[in-house]
Parts: C-alpha cells; sequence; structure tokens
C-alpha cells in the first residue's frame, strides 16, 4: 500500500529525515518508534502532504504520489489522525465530523448520513455530544473525535500520531481497541506511540528511528526483534 524509497526532508537548515525507505503492506499495522525529535512526526506529515520532501519517493497503492498537495492526498485515501487532534474552534462535534466527509465528495449525501451514524453507534459519547462544541470535550473525547473525523471519509491507509498522549490509561486502553477493530477490518495503519510496550500488541511491524534514519526493523510477533527493539530504546 505505502512504500518510501530514499525520502529526505527538511525544515529550512534542519535535515529531518535522511534517507527513510519502509515499506506498509495491505492490512498491516506498523509501528515508528524512537525517541522525542528524531523525526517520527515529520515522517507521516511527509507522507500526508503537510510537509513536502526534499528528495526521494512516496508511493501510495503502486502510484507515486510525487508533489500532490495534502488535500489531494487525502482524497486519494491517506487520512492523518494528528498529534494535537486538531478540533475546529466554532464548530460542533457533527461539523466537525462532517468537514471529515470532504475526503469522499462524490458520495451521496445518503451515504455520508449513513456513514455519520455508524460512526455514533461506534463512538456513543459522539452522538450524545452531537451539537456541542468540539472543543469542549475532554481529551479523550476529542481524541475519538479526530479519529471518527477521519473515519467519515474511509481512508484506505490511516496515519496516527501519538494517540495516547495526555489520556488517562483507561481512555488509553478504549483508543487502542479502536485500533485493534480497525486492523480487524483491514485498514492498514502507520501508528506512533511514545508508549512502546503497549503500540506493539497492536501493531504487526515496526521500525526504529534515530536522527532521521532507520535503525532497526523488526515483527512484533517475534520476542527476539521486540527484546532487541525495546533495548534500542532503552525502556
Amino acid at each position: 500500500m505505502l512504500r518510501l524509497t530514499d525520502v529526505h526532508t527538511h525544515y529550512g537548515m534542519s535535515h529531518v529525515l535522511q534517507g527513510v525507505s519502509l515499506e506498509v503492506g495491505a492490512g498491516e499495522v506498523v509501528g515508528l518508534f524512537g525517541r522525542n525529535g528524531v523525526g517520527k512526526t515529520t515522517l507521516i506529515k511527509t507522507v500526508a502532504g503537510w510537509v513536502k520532501p526534499s528528495r526521494g519517493r512516496i508511493d501510495f497503492d503502486g502510484s507515486d504520489l510525487g508533489v500532490s498537495s495534502s488535500d489531494e492526498i487525502c482524497r486519494r485515501g491517506i487520512g492523518l489522525v494528528p498529534e494535537d487532534r486538531r478540533i475546529f474552534p466554532g464548530l460542533s462535534v457533527e461539523e466537525n465530523l462532517l468537514l471529515g466527509a470532504m475526503q469522499a465528495p462524490r458520495r451521496a449525501r445518503v451515504a455520508t448520513r449513513r456513514k455519520l451514524d455508524d460512526l455514533y453507534a461506534r463512538f456513543p459519547r459522539l452522538g450524545e455530544r452531537r451539537a456541542q462544541l468540539g472543543t469542549t470535550l475532554s481529551g479523550g473525547e476529542q481524541q475519538m473525535l479526530a479519529m471518527a473525523r477521519v473515519l467519515m471519509g474511509e481512508p484506505r491507509l490511516l496515519l496516527i500520531d501519538e494517540p495516547g498522549e495526555g489520556l488517562a490509561p483507561k481512555i488509553v486502553d478504549e483508543v487502542f481497541a479502536l485500533i485493534e477493530s480497525l486492523r480487524a477490518q483491514g485498514i492498514p495503519i502507520v501508528l506512533v506511540e511514545q508508549n512502546v510496550r503497549r503500540a506493539l500488541d497492536v501493531v504487526t511491524r515496526f521500525y526504529a528511528l534515530e536522527r532521521g534514519q532507520i535503525v532497526y526493523e523488526g515483527a512484533a510477533a517475534s520476542a527476539g526483534q521486540r527484546s532487541e527493539l525495546l533495548r534500542r530504546l532503552a525502556i
């Protein structure tokens, strides 16, 4: 589904990604792990088109994303749930969700309504608060709203950045249960998460980044490779 080949990304003079190559197969949940500041968020923002690569190639479903804009990449089926959630101020929960439907502009209105009802069934608290301003929700509810908004567009690939950041353990369990359910549906996911031990229970494979480069990769099902990852991250 996704292949990065020798991708470099700069912020001004800062060389953040330094030749990253990785793959995400259909139905896989792939973890990106590493200490703060090593380029994990920059990597997924580069895939989503929020940041432009300075060199390298990004292929999605066999087609080069090239210099596509973030809007074009979104419409092609890549959805990003950012770390800061980006809940739109002044808009209700339902209005935030309907903005997510812009990822599927050709979908009929009745189908959009059906998708909205499906998401309310999956996220009952959002249904209860559909008329409430999105920015007045709790942190956990805002995280659910950010994920539901992306799901409104029925993405073919999900990029999720630090979904457990700042949330109570019980809410983190709910977030990871949702990721597990998406994995069961076969939606490929790239997951950035500081809680590596928790994330290893939901990912298929993983990559470790250090100073903008992939330094290790492995399979979550391998106890030896999991242990080596934790050793490298000093966890």
